[in-house]
């Protein structure tokens, strides 16, 4: 298959969180991964636009009864930047992560802007 999409981890935010998990849940992420890189349409199973979210979207990923998310967004329309992971422990995302997956999203344009 041909790869679409580019994967683009800012600073080290998601490679600290995803060295912490046990390799079951690495191999579930990164069979994500591949299919957001290269599938036309990405199934809302994995990929999901937050509702009220200034254009963030979350990779989701399930093990069991262990829910992990991951904030993105795009970059011209092809390129994932892959923000703050968390493990989910409830039905509603909470509010401190997405507010700190905004601020990240903002730092990240901002310094796109002055290089």
């Amino acid at each position: 298959m041909t790869q679409l999409r580019e994967l683009i981890f800012y600073k080290k935010l998601f490679i600290d969180f995803y060295n912490e998990l046990p390799s079951s849940i690495q191999k579930k992420y990164d069979y994500v991964f591949v299919i957001i890189m290269q599938a036309e349409q990405i199934p809302i199973k994995f990929f999901k636009k937050l509702k009220d979210s200034n254009n963030l979207y979350e990779i989701r990923v399930e093990s069991q009864s262990n829910i992990y998310r991951t904030f993105y967004c795009f970059d011209e329309n092809n390129l994932v930047i892959l923000f703050n992971s968390f493990q989910k422990k409830s039905q509603k995302t909470p509010k401190k992560e997405l507010e700190k997956a905004n601020k990240i999203k903002k730092e990240y344009f901002d310094e796109k802007k002055i290089n």
